[in-house]
């Protein structure tokens, strides 16, 4: 009977030796369903020593990056993705070309005409009666000059090719007394060689005719798309810009309403300008050439007009193109009195008559002038070489008047000023003048 308390004691100390072992293992388990993700705690590390140096926090690596290279790089991928819409955009109107050409062109005929149409409105006649007389005289007008040029050209043509020939002539003599030492075995030899290189390359002179068949087609097939849609332009202009204005977000919508109208005043300044501008051309040096007595010279003063719708390019061409035939027609002395001619007439268009006739509203500087002309005779050939310059003076239009816009827009959401601001920034009023009679106001 004695060893029972001494055994109880024994199985009670056991007991509470196992409760707080299982209370440990609970407090554990809880411990890991709280925090199961995180790693066991590691073993103390001591501290550095005194004399080790101290290594800075690494920075976020957004702020270890210059800001101009943050900068460059935000500018970069935006001007990539500019870069491919506008690749995109070439892409499809380089397969819509004929189509795309058509259009502009309307759009310079219309630009061309729209006065007439206007004008005869206030007369009192009818829109569609108006638009029918006025693209019936322009076309009818422009189709007599195309007629007028090939006639000139027919009747001239057997003359000129007389002229050529003595001129080539003349040339040839004067080769031979010249002091350049060429014999007439030379000239006859490139005589010869030319007319191999002729003889070998038939069938490409005859794969180029074919092709020029298709050219022609294609002429034919934009001027008729041409046509139609100036007839529309004109007669509809009105609300089919209103429809194009509800493809436009309404954010956006009014600023793109202010700037369509002197976009169109912009283009009509500068078609009705560049006609008047090449008008004065072509008399101006067709009279020059007919004193000199240079054959064909309406023909050469027509292509001098037409020519003088590419800007700079054209001028040359045309120019050359009429110093040539003064040369193989009427010798040295008479292509060099051509060439003043015409050089007299373009410096009188280029500082007189453009400045005072285009103004400063379709005023482009000289080399975006020569820049896009590049770039539109390489994109679109000699079409988009005319509708260059254009395109440029009216997106100048546009992005000035957007970007005035933009900032008005911005002024007017501005709070407006208080306390010492609002003193500097009140109006003054002006000084005081001698009474008189105020003027009236018109209703």
């Amino acid at each position: 009977m004695s060893k029972v308390p001494g055994w109880l004691g024994r199985v009670g100390a056991g007991l509470t030796r196992m409760g707080e072992h299982l209370d440990e293992r609970r407090k554990e388990a809880v411990a890991d369903e709280a925090l199961p993700d995180e790693a066991p705690v590691a073993e103390s590390v001591p501290p550095p020593p005194a004399y080790a140096p101290a290594v800075a926090a690494k920075p976020d690596p957004v702020a270890a990056i210059p800001w101009g290279i943050r900068v460059a790089a935000e500018a970069g991928w935006r001007l990539l993705v500019l870069a491919g819409t506008l690749w995109v955009l070439m892409r499809v109107i380089s397969a819509v070309q004929l189509v795309v050409l058509a259009f502009v062109a309307a759009l310079l005929v219309t630009a061309m005409l729209q006065p007439t149409v206007a004008r005869l409105r206030r007369l009192g006649l009818p829109r569609g009666l108006a638009t029918a007389v006025t693209a019936i005289l322009g076309f009818v007008i422009m189709g007599l000059v195309g007629w007028f040029v090939v006639w000139q050209v027919m009747e001239n043509l057997d003359n000129l090719s007389d002229r050529v020939r003595d001129g080539i002539e003349e040339l040839k003599r004067w080769l031979l007394d010249s002091p350049f030492h060429v014999t007439e075995s030379q000239i006859n030899d490139i005589a010869e060689n030319l007319s191999d290189t002729i003889g070998t390359n038939t069938e490409e002179i005859t794969s180029a005719g074919l092709q020029g068949v298709t050219v022609m087609v294609e002429v034919l097939t934009g001027i008729l798309l041409a046509m139609f849609s100036t007839l529309f332009l004109l007669h509809d202009g009105k609300r089919i810009w209103q429809w194009t204005l509800k493809l436009v977000p309404a954010q956006a919508r009014a600023g793109v309403a202010g700037a369509g109208p002197r976009a169109w005043r912009t283009l009509t300044a500068y078609v009705r300008g560049t006609v008047l501008v090449a008008l004065i051309d072509a008399i101006f040096i067709g009279l020059g050439i007919w004193f000199l007595d240079v054959p064909m010279a309406v023909p050469l003063a027509v292509f001098i007009f037409l020519f003088a719708f590419i800007p700079l390019v054209g001028a040359v061409i045309s120019g050359a193109l009429a110093v040539v035939v003064g040369l193989v027609t009427q010798g040295v002395f008479t292509a060099l009195m051509v060439l003043v001619v015409v050089l007299a007439v373009q410096q009188i268009e280029g500082h007189v008559l453009q400045p005072f006739i285009l103004g400063r509203a379709v005023r482009v500087h000289p080399l975006a002038v020569v820049l896009s002309v590049a770039a539109g005779g390489l994109i679109a050939g000699i079409g988009g070489a005319v509708v260059a310059v254009p395109l440029v003076a009216v997106t100048n239009t546009v992005v000035g008047y957007l970007r005035s816009y933009s900032q008005e827009q911005s002024l007017r959401r501005l709070p407006p000023p208080h306390g010492a601001t609002a003193l500097d920034t009140a109006p003054v009023p002006p000084p005081a003048v001698a009474a008189g009679p105020e003027p009236e106001t018109q209703s």
